[in-house]
Parts: C-alpha cells; sequence; structure tokens
C-alpha cells in the first residue's frame, strides 16, 4: 500500500471553532463494559476511530452484535445474547491494550478466558502484573502461556485489592470483575480520572452498586445480573487540550466546542501560569495567543486530579515558545520523551535528564530513564519529513508542522487518526494549510 501522509504547510495562525469528539478512553472501554449483559446497551458520542473499530471487532468475536445508528451520528447499539467463544484470536495481540479487560465479562459468563499479549504506544512498560493481581484476588487462576493469558473461575469473590499503583487499565479491570461477583469489594489506590467515573456511571445505570469513596478507594457490592443501559460518552479532554495548545501555538484563536472545565481544571491552571489566553462560553472555552511572550513555567505528570501525562507531548510544544527555560517531570511513563528528538530536528531546544526534576514522588528515580526534560525557548521551528511513533506524539507533531517555517510532511498518520476523530478535516476546518497525500484510504477501517 503506498505510504499516507499529510503536507503541513506552517505558519498559519489557527481560528475557528472545532468540536470535539466522546473520549477514546472511555468509549472503548465502555464497548467492553456491554459484555457484562446480554441485554442491549446505547452508547451515544463514540468516536468513529481505529481504536473503536478495533475494539468493536474484538468483542465481536465473542458474541457481541453492534449497529450504528444511521439518522444520528456516534450512537451505536451492542448486545451480547450469548458469548460464543472464550478465546479471543492472536491476530489482536499487540493492536491495543484492551483485550486484557475482556478477562472479567468472559469469566462472568463463560467461566473461562484467554487473551493475546497487550499492545499500545511505546511510550514505556506498562505491565499487566497489577490486573492479574486484582483478578486472582478475585479468585481468578490465571497462567501465561505462548502469548496468551489464560483464566478460569467458577464465581468471582469479593476481595480488598490494594493496586500498587492508580492504573486506570487495572481499575477498570477490578471493576469489571466485582461488578457481578459475590460479596464486596474494595478497590484502594484506585484510579479515579474522569474515564473510569464515566465507566462508574455506566455500570451503575447497568444495575451495579458502586461506592466512589475518600483516599481512592472503590466499593464494589456484587449484583447478581446487569441489564441493558443507554449513555452518553463524555468528551474528550485530551483532544480539547490538543486543539488549545494548536490554537495558542500558532498565534490563533480557537473556540473548542465540549472542551468542560470540571475535567481540565490543572491543565488550565498551567496554561493561565504560562500565560496564554482562554474564556469559557456556553458551548466550550475558546483558547487564544494574548499578544505578549509566554512564560516559562515548571510541571509535572501524574495521575488524576494532576497534570494528566497525555497533555505533557502538545505542551512541551507549547514551551518551545516559551520565553525562557522549562522543566518537565515526567512521572507516569518513563520513555515518553521519546518524541523529543524530532522536535529538536525541526529546531527545538530540549535536553533530556535521568535524575527527577521535580518534587512529586517518582517511581522511576535512579532507574535510569530519560523522563525529565529542560525546554528552552523560543525557538523557530523548520519544516521536516517526520514519522509519528504514537498516538499523542502525533498530534504534537501536526502542532509543529503547523507552527514552522516551510512544508512539513508528517509519516505514519494511522497513529493520530487511531485516536482522533476527522482529524484532517478538523485541522482543514481551522484554515491549516494541510493535505492528505498518498494513498487516499487508510488501512484502519473505521466502520
Amino acid at each position: 500500500m503506498p505510504d499516507r501522509y499529510y503536507e503541513i504547510e506552517g505558519g498559519k495562525p489557527l481560528r475557528g471553532r472545532v468540536r470535539v469528539s466522546g473520549a477514546k478512553n472511555a468509549a472503548t472501554k465502555q464497548i467492553v463494559a456491554s459484555l457484562l449483559t446480554n441485554e442491549p446497551v446505547v452508547l451515544h458520542n463514540v468516536p468513529r476511530i481505529g481504536d473503536t473499530a478495533v475494539t468493536l471487532d474484538l468483542c465481536s468475536t465473542v458474541g457481541m452484535r453492534y449497529e450504528w445508528d444511521a439518522a444520528r451520528p456516534g450512537v451505536v447499539t451492542l448486545q451480547t445474547p450469548s458469548i460464543d467463544t472464550h478465546e479471543l484470536p492472536l491476530s489482536f495481540s499487540g493492536l491495543n491494550r484492551i483485550p486484557i479487560l475482556l478477562l472479567g465479562p468472559l469469566l462472568h459468563r463463560y467461566g473461562q478466558a484467554i487473551v493475546p499479549m497487550l499492545g499500545g504506544d511505546a511510550i514505556g512498560r506498562r505491565p499487566v502484573d497489577f490486573h492479574v493481581k486484582a483478578l486472582q484476588a478475585l479468585g481468578a487462576e490465571i497462567t501465561f502461556e505462548q502469548g496468551r493469558y489464560h483464566a478460569c473461575a467458577d464465581r468471582l469473590q469479593g476481595a480488598v485489592i490494594d493496586l500498587p499503583y492508580p492504573s486506570v487499565g487495572a481499575t477498570e479491570n477490578a471493576l469489571f470483575a466485582a461488578v457481578l461477583a459475590e460479596g464486596t469489594t474494595l478497590i484502594r489506590n484506585a484510579a479515579v480520572e474522569p474515564e473510569v467515573i464515566d465507566q462508574v456511571m455506566l455500570l451503575q445505570k447497568m444495575g451495579a452498586i458502586i461506592f466512589v469513596d475518600t483516599d481512592r478507594t472503590l466499593v464494589v457490592e456484587g449484583v447478581e445480573r446487569l441489564h441493558g443501559a443507554e449513555h452518553t460518552v463524555i468528551n474528550d479532554r485530551n483532544e480539547a487540550a490538543s486543539f488549545a495548545i494548536a490554537g495558542i501555538i500558532t498565534g490563533g484563536d480557537v473556540l473548542v466546542e465540549g472542551a468542560e472545565q470540571a475535567n481540565m481544571l490543572t491543565f488550565l491552571n498551567k496554561l493561565r501560569q504560562v500565560g496564554a489566553g482562554f474564556e469559557f462560553v456556553p458551548d466550550g472555552i475558546r483558547f487564544f495567543h494574548p499578544d505578549r511572550p509566554l512564560s516559562p513555567i515548571a510541571l509535572e505528570t501524574d495521575v488524576h486530579p494532576g497534570f494528566m501525562t497525555d497533555w505533557q507531548q502538545p505542551f512541551v510544544m507549547l514551551m518551545t515558545q516559551a520565553d525562557g527555560l522549562s522543566v518537565v517531570h515526567e512521572t507516569v511513563y518513563e520513555r515518553r520523551f521519546g518524541y523529543t528528538e524530532t522536535l529538536v530536528q525541526m529546531g527545538a531546544e530540549i535536553q533530556l535528564f535521568r535524575q527527577c526534576l521535580g518534587e512529586k514522588p517518582c517511581r522511576f528515580k535512579s532507574r535510569d530513564f530519560p523522563h525529565s526534560c529542560i525546554i528552552k525557548g523560543p525557538t523557530p521551528l523548520h519544516a521536516a519529513d517526520v514519522t509519528i511513533p504514537d498516538l499523542r506524539a502525533g498530534f504534537s507533531y501536526l502542532i509543529a508542522a503547523a507552527v514552522a517555517d516551510g512544508v512539513s510532511r508528517i509519516h505514519g498518520v494511522q497513529y493520530v487518526e487511531r485516536g482522533y476523530s476527522q482529524i484532517l478535516e478538523k485541522f482543514q476546518g481551522l484554515g491549516a494549510n494541510i493535505e492528505l497525500r498518498g494513498d487516499a484510504y487508510s488501512n484502519l477501517q473505521i466502520r
């Protein structure tokens, strides 16, 4: 298949309105949640992207039926009358990190599960031992053989689950397993990201009993069965932040429709420290350049309600145009600065450090990972031919190309299309000089 790439001529301020899509990190997990019942689950605001297509295909292999509503964009009806097989094909190995989340639903409805090893962006080790130990605490027997996880259980039992780290995926896996387990489950040190709470809201609509307690504790009282429900997926705070940065850094003015203040408090505080402009309007948040130099800052990523790790890449881009030295300490993924090498090639001045350049307790201290960086700005950027390594870095490269002097070619666009709905059209709608070149059809079929 011929290479598909975006060709972008930089130097034009982005202006206008852009509507953010439903959150990928919520929608894909809620598709899996529908497997917990044999009744229909109707989801609204579901993005038509590569990751949702893969997740639908994955769940279809075990018996799910789904239908997109032709009259209502983003609405899909899901129903799994019966589980046809407990074994997921190896062909799904390495595509994304969803397969491990099917363990709970398959154990509840079939008593057994075989799922392939995980994939996802190469941003650091994301082991599944937290997932495995959580399900084992609930009574599942799990082994790993020839690239697949084998699990079995007669009936999962409520338990106390102490997560060593508030992992979003492990929290969701424990929730899926606990809602139909016999007895009460405590998930301590749980993730409480907005996408996790949105998952809790869907499960509650389906009949689950889940208390969000203090100190990152979720209390789940198991029920006998779950039923169908209708739910609207929350808007994507990652996409909202990315377009916010794109508008500011290009010297533009972008109204991000659907951006929600409550889910972006930390991001907005950092923008205010930088000196970037934003204001709240009835249908979203308007972001704009203040027509004065941006200020350098120090920031550290963290689990919610801290500064989200997925906001780090576009924010580093913004710091390349701030007046002075900025410091970023990444505490969530140890190898998330790999994308900065390309930014340096485009003219950015970024230096990586293995030391913890921050105050927060960090799992990567003295472990030889380049997980801190110093950015010197402002630096003019020049066009380049680059290849996207992962989803969030991909959007940062698009931002860099929109700022850079000259015409850039961005390859590996399937990564950014995997997580952002109609990304090309949205950039074009803001006035960006961007075109798709090469094969006109994606190798990811967005169904």
